[in-house]
């Protein structure tokens, strides 16, 4: 302490009876940071379009709440709970490489850690159960791939080919299929579209390794830009997003769901300009990529689902 600082003044009667509720809201908002609010929506939305490819979502009391419900077990509590599982067993990687993180700062304990996986496990599978057998099946298979992901022996995020298709059936197949089994028996249709948009959203996985391609390289990584560079990389993300939704386009049709496929074929074309851009300069379009290609990409699901509802 600066010795020209003077003497600290004792706390308050008023300031010691606040510091257990600050200390508390300071939990809370570091419990909520290890989760990651940002990777919430693609589970969420995911659970969502396949609860409408259903045709069994209404306006009643219990099928508003199983969905919401449902959206909320997928993303703030499933999804929350793999990022702290990632960021756990990435500690000592981040101590030398992000020393600032909650975890390799020490601001967040193990203990910490260790209570939040265990509530939010319970939570989820306690969610699951309640929706149904299938639901539950989908959960488990989806936490198996979390563990996968990140924990050793397996690590599967060690190469981008097998990572990236973990999490991306995580995020996208087997929440859309559990939304499916929420509300009404999976169809195969249903399944078939959920798999084409997991395997497109494998891409979308890819575009957020251009930016740690040095951290990756260091750490022996094996992203899809560390082992193609960024030329190969940036043309199989657009390959892999736009072929997924060229199979969803001619399945609609095959299935008789022209109006549907029509507007995954309208939003496929308006993605042209993004593709181009991110292409010539994969690094520095990443933002805009994001932001316009993966938005029309998830607004193609939504009209796949009300597609199949029909």
């Amino acid at each position: 302490m600066d010795l020209r600082e003077g003497p600290v003044a004792a706390p308050s009667a008023t300031s010691q009876a606040a510091s257990p509720v600050a200390g508390a809201g300071m939990l809370i908002r570091r419990t909520i940071m290890l989760m990651k609010p940002v990777t919430w929506f693609a589970a969420s939305w995911a659970f969502m379009c396949g609860a409408i490819a259903s045709g069994a979502l209404g306006w009643s009391v219990d099928s508003i709440s199983r969905l919401l419900i449902g959206m909320i077990m997928a993303g703030p509590i499933l999804c929350g709970l793999s990022q702290i599982v990632n960021d756990y067993c990435d500690r000592e990687v981040d101590a030398i490489n992000e020393p600032q993180r909650l975890i390799p700062s020490g601001l967040v304990s193990v203990r910490h850690v260790l209570i939040t996986t265990i509530v939010l496990t319970w939570i989820g599978c306690g969610i699951a159960l309640w929706m149904g057998r299938e639901v539950a099946l989908f959960v488990g298979i989806g936490f198996l791939f979390a563990l996968a992901y990140s924990m050793k022996p397996i690590r599967a995020k060690r190469n981008g080919w097998i990572g990236n298709a973990l999490v991306s059936f995580s995020y996208e197949g087997l929440a859309w299929v559990a939304g499916h089994a929420a509300l009404a028996a999976l169809s195969w249709q249903s399944a078939l579209i959920a798999v084409f948009y997991s395997i497109g959203a494998h891409g979308i996985m890819t575009v957020n390794d251009f930016k740690s391609m040095t951290g990756d390289i260091r750490m022996g990584i094996r992203s899809i830009p560390v082992q193609y560079g960024t030329a190969k990389a940036a043309w199989l993300v657009v390959w892999t997003m736009a072929i997924a939704q060229i199979a969803v386009i001619i399945a609609l049709a095959v299935w008789g769901h022209w109006i549907a496929a029509g507007v995954v074929l309208l939003l496929l074309l308006i993605q042209g300009v993004p593709y181009v851009r991110f292409i010539r300069d994969p690094e520095n379009n990443a933002v805009f990529f994001n932001a316009t290609a993966i938005m029309l990409y998830v607004w193609g699901m939504l009209a796949a689902a009300i597609g199949l509802a029909g």
